[in-house]
């Protein structure tokens, strides 16, 4: 069992490191908001040409259970991917990468303050070197620009991001026993009709950025793998192993996120970079030696 959730989460943390090289490639190419509206339109047409049967047959305990679906559809999905390809209008896609590892710590925090789940003691070293790598990557390896906690726009976009994601992960512990067709369907139908609005906006104060073929191709690729497949392989992972377990392989979403990021947009790795992906591969392997 532990060994189909590590596979789960590994496949999660690929798509998710990914998804914020597909961000990066989709400025100038397709908006933020415009794209998660598109983003979560395509996956929702995906999901309805199977998944209306299971829909039907779970009709009494979606419509039950139908205010908490929809709250995980607008958090995790809507606002998570609209602060992340924010950000990245104003970061870097291995800086966004790097700062996803700062969900353990939210993740960590709302488990023990609401339900009073100790960490072990090596999670939460683990934990640390973790929050010392985000911190890295978000000052610049600038000391005197961490002590005087100055973060650029996109920084403090995706650590907003990241409380999202954080909370929405925690909150999985209240889903319904439903089957994973039904789920990431309302989610999905959730999250494209909370981006509605935010994309809205963005025609009125004319800074869209319509759709051309890069942007399509992106889009597409959003849809199906870090919407669709990332998010069901997150959801059995959690059932697998439990949200603090799980929330730890989120770590190496910016070990797939920087190769990808160097390999594909050419950016530049720096030194500071290097030492904050070797403080969050040291927080991975000391909380699962312990897990």
């Amino acid at each position: 069992m532990p060994l189909r959730a590590y596979l789960f989460l590994t496949i999660t943390a690929l798509s998710w490191g990914a998804n914020a090289v597909a961000g990066k490639l989709a400025v100038g190419h397709i908006s933020p908001m415009m794209l998660t509206s598109v983003r979560w339109g395509l996956a929702l047409m995906i999901l309805l040409t199977f998944t209306l049967p299971q829909l039907r047959r779970d009709r009494q305990t979606i419509r039950a259970n139908l205010p908490l679906l929809v709250a995980y559809g607008m958090v995790g999905f809507a606002f998570f991917n609209i602060l992340l390809y924010s950000a990245l209008e104003f970061t870097t896609a291995i800086n966004v990468a790097i700062e996803q590892a700062g969900m353990p710590m939210v993740i960590f925090l709302a488990n023990f303050l609401l339900f009073r789940i100790r960490a072990r003691p090596a999670q939460v070293a683990g934990f640390a070197l973790t929050v010392a790598g985000v911190a890295i990557t978000a000052s610049g390896g600038s000391l005197a620009r961490l002590l005087a906690l100055e973060l650029n726009r996109g920084d403090a976009l995706m650590l907003l991001a990241v409380f999202c994601y954080g909370g929405y992960t925690v909150a999985l512990r209240y889903k319904p026993k439903l089957h994973w067709q039904s789920m990431i369907t309302v989610m999905a139908a959730s999250a494209f009709a909370t981006s509605l609005p935010f994309t809205a906006f963005e025609i009125a104060r004319d800074s869209v950025i319509w759709p051309d073929a890069t942007g399509w191709t992106v889009a597409a690729f959003t849809a199906v793998f870090p919407s669709l497949v990332a998010q069901v392989m997150f959801i059995k992972g959690n059932e697998l192993i439990g949200s603090n377990r799980a929330g730890i392989f989120i770590n190496l979403v910016p070990i797939f996120g920087t190769l990808l990021s160097v390999m594909i947009l050419g950016e530049m790795l720096e030194v500071y970079h290097v030492v904050a992906l070797g403080l969050v591969l040291g927080g991975i392997w000391l909380a699962e030696r312990r897990g």
